[in-house]
């Protein structure tokens, strides 16, 4: 049997030891942890679980590591002009900053590039296996898990191996999430969902309408503000669109700052709409609808040229789509615009297809799993889902310390079982908190955290798992 330290590709035929439920050979991988995904998520999980000393087998099923920032891979969201949204000391792993010469919103090939050197400075390549997908993942005896693999694409014969755990790092950026409207069906004119978006030229000289309001919504739309013919931006609801900069600095920085002074949530929203008033002024001057929530209550739109443009009159707002028909589209509030190309940014649906959702407390298949911290599965101690969050600033930190909380839960499940069933009666109590204040119900939001109060939240369960 391999130890915990042992890394390669499971091997059914010199390993087998059991079966599974239906029959196939399984092969026993000791100790050895199964990552599921070669994004950030899933870097940070084979960084931290190797510090640990568990071995680890991350399976990716493109050709690199990255995840939705690599732009070659098929499942990628992003375009070309591409930029983080949160500002660089926000979006850096905690022990692996990015260069001080960045700018503080770094380009998505920065990106992609930071992830290859973090994989290269932490050796994390060898136990990635590339251009290999999951198929199924089911628990097995003892708390451990039975994962089957097959070469992406469908070629070649299903593997399967048993782990000691398994931390699910597929992303939940890459299943796009479609309307559905009356007569779509016979529309005639060219419709995409965002995640097909690659380049300014696809809108050249067309006439466009955007539909969604999201931070990819907003940057289609400026970019069709210079690049199409015209372009109307549908949307809901109103929304507060906050500059990149304030007072000089990445807005998030400045936020940050309130909240490390413990500025309370309701201050901090009356300080947000003055410096709004200051700057951008009253949106429904600009034929923008009135926001119907308070800011902070929605996922923080990070945008200082949607108001440019619409004041310029290169973007024309417009409520929601009623219906389709051959020709055109019938707003909601009776007007008729005829474009030629809709792409819809209405976001994406988390999906698991190799685990039953019942295993993630999602009975209803909904795409809406019920765990604690957001990574912690009731009744199955040695399953984590890393990333899974949807923050007001960077996710990579969030994400690196998920991952070291897992990888101690693993390490004190050896040396104190106590302690790991302590932990583990917490995540069945807790699971399903929210780690914000009061927000829109939507699918956008149901894993909306405040990365301030998330954070704590993460530490005070590492402390209490470790404390003496």
């Amino acid at each position: 049997m391999p130890t915990s330290t042992d890394p390669g590709r499971p091997d059914p035929e010199a390993t087998t030891v059991a079966l599974t439920r239906d029959g196939r050979p399984v092969s026993d991988r000791g100790d050895t942890v199964c990552v599921i995904g070669a994004g950030a998520s899933g870097l940070t999980a084979i960084k931290n679980l190797k510090e640990h000393g568990f071995g680890v087998d991350c399976y990716e099923r493109e050709t690199g590591v990255g995840g939705a920032w690599n732009w070659r891979h098929d499942r990628s969201p992003v375009y070309a002009s591409t930029h983080l949204i949160s500002s660089r000391p926000f979006t850096q792993f905690p022990d692996f900053p990015m260069p001080d010469d960045w700018p503080d919103y770094p380009h998505h090939s920065q990106l992609l590039s930071y992830f290859e050197r973090y994989a290269d400075h932490f050796d994390l390549r060898a136990h990635i296996w590339f251009g290999t997908e999951v198929v199924r993942v089911e628990p097995a005896e003892g708390d451990r898990w039975d994962v089957t693999t097959r070469s992406t694409g469908g070629y070649g014969p299903e593997r399967t191996a048993r782990y000691a755990a398994v931390v699910v790092a597929n992303g939940h950026n890459w299943s796009p999430k479609l309307p559905r409207y009356e007569g779509l069906e016979q529309f005639r004119g060219e419709v995409m969902h965002a995640s097909s978006y690659q380049d300014p030229a696809q809108l050249r000289g067309k006439r466009v309408l955007v539909v969604g309001a999201g931070n990819t919504g907003c940057d289609i739309a400026v970019e069709a503000a210079q690049q199409a013919a015209q372009c109307w931006h549908s949307t809901r609801r109103g929304y507060w669109y906050a500059p990149k900069y304030v007072l000089g600095r990445p807005a998030d920085q400045v936020n940050d700052s309130l909240l490390a002074l413990r500025v309370p949530r309701r201050v901090r929203q009356w300080l947000y709409h003055w410096t709004l008033r200051l700057t951008v002024g009253d949106l429904t001057r600009y034929g923008l609808p009135k926001p119907d929530h308070r800011v902070y209550e929605t996922h923080p739109i990070a945008n200082s040229q949607l108001v440019y443009y619409v004041g310029h009159g290169r973007i024309s707002p417009v409520p929601d789509v009623a219906r389709f028909d051959a020709y055109g589209v019938e707003l909601t509030d009776g007007r008729r615009i005829d474009p030629e190309l809709v792409v819809f940014a209405t976001g994406y649906l988390p999906r698991f297809e190799f685990l039953d959702p019942k295993v993630l407390g999602d009975d209803g298949g909904t795409g809406r799993p019920t765990l604690w911290l957001h990574a912690f599965a009731p009744g199955h101690p040695t399953l984590a889902v890393a990333g899974l969050l949807q923050p007001d600033s960077g996710l990579f930190p969030l994400s690196h310390w998920q991952m070291v909380l897992f990888a101690r839960l693993l390490r004190l499940r050896q040396t104190r079982p106590e302690r790991a069933a302590a932990f583990a009666a917490k995540v069945q109590a807790r699971a399903g908190e929210r780690y914000t204040g009061p927000v829109k119900d939507s699918t956008r939001h149901w894993f909306e955290v405040g990365h301030a109060d998330y954070l704590r939240a993460v530490q005070r369960a590492l402390h209490d798992l470790e404390d003496k």
